[in-house]
Order: structure tokens, then sequence, then C-alpha cells
């Protein structure tokens, strides 16, 4: 698959940005359309003779409640997509996944506009400036939504997991790490003022 991998890496070379030209007005952000995505790699595929082959395949279709209160149906859908070159029949296939949401029967088309998009985004290794684990907003919705129930168990479930680090780090020898016993570290604190195991309180007496 050596000439097509040549290819490829053209195709990629041309296609490693694309700019952010869609806005979603109500939630108030830009992104890469689909169509520009399709665009720009379509062009660069033709131009160095590769063909492509779309394969949707829907994993899942269920109704849920939007936030209206009415049922809209979600699909997830994979997108396979051959590469073809059409000079030595070499091939390689790409896949991306992709959601969509309609309360008609655009939920499909919604899922297969996102699958194919994101296939060639994550195969091409395409930037347009995204970064899903910087979402603020979707952070705050989801704060906004907690009940007070729920934030107090998760604050009790913080104080925890912050308890049990100070305590990994008390019970620990503070010369070569190793864990020690409550026993031993009161022993050691007490006569030394510091944590430290058996092995080292014999060799080096505290060790300064």
């Amino acid at each position: 698959m050596q000439k097509l991998a040549s290819k490829l890496v053209q195709v990629m070379k041309e296609v490693s940005y694309v700019e952010k030209k869609g806005s979603n007005d109500f939630h108030h952000y830009s992104y890469a359309t689909s169509a520009d995505v399709l665009l720009k790699v379509n062009a660069a595929l033709t131009r160095h003779a590769i063909s492509s082959i779309a394969i949707p395949e829907v994993l899942s279709m269920v109704d849920v409640i939007a936030a209206k209160g009415n049922t809209e149906h979600l699909a997830t859908l994979k997108m396979d997509v051959m590469l073809i070159d059409a000079e030595s029949g070499e091939t390689v296939t790409i896949t991306g996944l992709g959601s969509g949401q309609d309360g008609g029967d655009k939920a499909v088309m919604k899922a297969q506009t996102a699958a194919i998009k994101y296939a060639y985004l994550l195969s091409m290794a395409i930037s347009t400036g995204d970064d899903p684990e910087a979402d603020g907003k979707t952070d705050e919705s989801m704060e906004k939504g907690t009940t007070q129930v729920e934030k107090n168990q998760m604050s009790v479930v913080r104080k925890k997991t912050k308890n049990a680090a100070q305590s990994q780090t008390l019970l620990t020898c503070s010369n070569c790490g190793i864990t020690v016993t409550q026993k031993v570290m009161q022993y050691s604190e007490a006569k030394y003022g510091r944590s430290l195991c058996m092995e080292c309180q014999q060799k080096g007496k505290g060790i300064a």
C-alpha cells in the first residue's frame, strides 16, 4: 500500500486545517461544517486520483425526550469510507462515528453527516481549533443541573478522596517511599520528627 500511503501524505498536507465557518446561534459557538470538510478533502483526493466509497451502518435508533418535553429520534451511526487509488488499485478504509437527533425523519441523515465528517477529520489529522475537553459551557450546564443532594454526595466523595490521598502520603517512608504501618509512623515521628520505615531508622538513625 506504499503508493496510496504516499498520496495520502500529500492529501493530509493539503487538508491540514479547515476554518470554522459554521455558527450555532443558540449556543453561540462556531464549528467546521461537514460541507467545508468534504469540499476540501474531496478536492485533495481527486487531485491525487483517489476515489471514495462511503458505507454507513446504523448502530442504534432510540427515542429520547427533548428539553421541551417532546419525543425525538436519536440515531448513532458508523461510517466506513473506503479510499481507492485509481492508479495502483490499493485501498484503505477509514471509520467515523456520529449521532443525530431529530423530531422528524432526519436523525439518520444528521448522524451520517457527523460520522463522515469525523472520519475525515480524525483520519486525516485535520485541525479546526476545536477541543471537546475545553467545553466550559457544558461543564457549567451540568453543574447547574445538579441537585443539592448530588452536590453534597460529590463533596463527600471529594473529601474522602482527599483524606485517602493524605493518609497515603503519611503512611509512607519520607526517605525511601515504601509503605509503613501506623504504629511505625507514629514511633518515627515521635523520635525523629518524620515518617521513616524501620530499615531507614536502623541504617540512618533519623537521616539528616
